[in-house]
């Protein structure tokens, strides 16, 4: 997706800066403002919190506003619960996926499988898109610990270059 659009901010390095993040954290144009769910966000903390100039974020809003494939998108984002942090106090089960080519389809459908048939269900997976993050990576939260016993063959699931368990 990032390809098929970054052309609309490639001579502006803030607004591109600006647009990566709205995806990132899923904060949508909604009656000609930022918002992140129903919580409106003015330019100045989106500004702040990027670390960009408060005139960089009225721009990108603009370029989004008239621009049709733009507006299309970032109006229709929406902010997602990354459970990763809270699963140890839940006593859940992360695993963090390195993939070899993360552009590969099927790693997690065999990780999945994996997982499944050892009797352990997925309660979310997240996986950072690989156009616009350096080392994007695959997270699985699973309502249980992951025995060590799996380790072996989740490294040698399709695509795996590494594996992170806690």
């Amino acid at each position: 997706m990032w390809k098929q659009i970054e052309h609309y901010f490639s001579a502006y390095p803030q607004r591109k800066k600006i647009a990566q993040k709205m995806l990132e954290y899923g904060i949508r144009i909604h009656n000609n403002a930022f918002q992140c769910g129903p919580i409106a966000l003015s330019d100045s903390k989106i500004a702040r919190a990027f670390q960009v100039d408060r005139r960089a974020v009225t721009a990108t809003r603009e370029v989004i506003i008239k621009e049709p494939e733009l507006i299309q998108i970032f109006s229709n984002l929406i902010p997602t619960c990354h459970l990763k942090e809270v699963a140890p106090y839940m006593k859940w089960g992360v695993i963090e996926i390195i993939p070899v080519d993360p552009s590969m389809p099927g790693i997690l459908a065999d990780i999945a499988t994996i997982i499944a048939t050892n009797n352990i269900s997925i309660r979310q997976a997240i996986v950072d898109d690989f156009e616009f993050t350096v080392e994007p990576r695959l997270f699985i939260i699973t309502e249980k610990q992951i025995p060590g016993i799996l380790l072996a063959s989740i490294r040698n699931a399709k695509g795996v270059k590494a594996v992170l368990i806690y």
